[in-house]
């Protein structure tokens, strides 16, 4: 038998990640239903989830004080300059470790919200075509149609990756909390 993997323990939920942010993305697909991952309370709150993964885990794993020593990379220092230069690499550590999981929240919603704007203003060419009498309506919604379809193949494509995306995201700023710099 196998010894089990120290990741192995993160599955479940990487994969009910993954599944719930490729259902949200796919009810983006159904007329009228919307999206929830575009919006920023959707995708805010999934990446408050892998943030308090990354923090839990990483204090189970190192201790409490263990983990916000792990933050701050081994650097051999005279005293004077580690006095100075560590408690400023933790500071821009502790930044980043919310504004990584901030952009990944961002990064879900534009991706998604770009999408279906695209889609908005397609669709708008047809009422713009309407308003004109010049005979181009019947052109510019066939195309309109046209471009729609392939962009809600796109679309499909997207969500499948995005939600792929989200979850290796996580699984990696999991990975990297619960390991020794």
């Amino acid at each position: 038998m196998l010894p089990e993997h120290e990741g192995d323990r993160f599955v479940p939920l990487l994969l009910t990640l993954f599944f719930f942010v490729l259902g949200c993305n796919l009810l983006g697909m159904v007329p009228w239903a919307g999206s929830p991952t575009a919006s920023f309370s959707v995708t805010l709150a999934l990446a408050g989830v892998t943030m308090a993964t990354v923090v839990i885990a990483g204090m189970k794993k190192f201790g409490v004080v263990g983990f916000f020593l792990n933050q701050v990379p081994a650097m051999d220092l005279p005293l004077p300059l580690a006095i100075i230069i560590k408690p400023l690499v933790f500071a821009i550590e502790m930044l980043g470790l919310l504004i990584k999981h901030g952009v990944l929240a961002v990064r879900l919603l534009a991706n998604m919200l770009a999408g279906h704007l695209v889609l908005l203003g397609i669709m708008g060419l047809i009422t713009a075509a309407a308003s004109y009498s010049t005979g181009m309506w019947a052109t510019v919604t066939g195309i309109s149609v046209v471009s729609s379809t392939l962009f809600s193949v796109l679309e499909l494509f997207v969500a499948f990756l995005q939600a792929y995306i989200f979850t290796f995201l996580s699984a990696l700023f999991i990975g990297s909390a619960v390991h020794q710099h």
